[in-house]
């Protein structure tokens, strides 16, 4: 399943590794290290058109998201409650 990040970013669910909140790039030197060396590898997708609310980390790219964590939390969980449907609906065979 995919997940839209905002503007025409879609990603792979099962690649997420975290979902942070934006603000933890200010008080986290862990954080802001990662980035700037993922930036040095071109491996930082950031959005020029909207401000940053969350930072989307995956196993190749670091995405800068204008939409929230709890927008895409429920956007994930969407993806996960779709998942265990189809799963259900494969027992009902005619």
């Amino acid at each position: 399943m995919f997940i839209h990040l905002g503007e025409d970013h879609v990603i792979e669910s099962h690649d997420v590794i975290a979902i942070i909140d934006y603000e933890l790039l200010s008080s986290s030197s862990i954080v802001e290290e990662m980035i700037v060396n993922q930036r040095n590898n071109q491996r930082v997708i950031e959005s020029p058109n909207e401000e940053a609310k969350a930072i989307v980390i995956t196993k190749d790219y670091i995405y800068f998201s204008p939409l929230s964590v709890l927008t895409l939390k429920k956007r994930a969980n969407i993806t996960t409650t779709l998942n265990k449907m189809e799963d259900f609906s494969e027992g009902f065979v005619d």
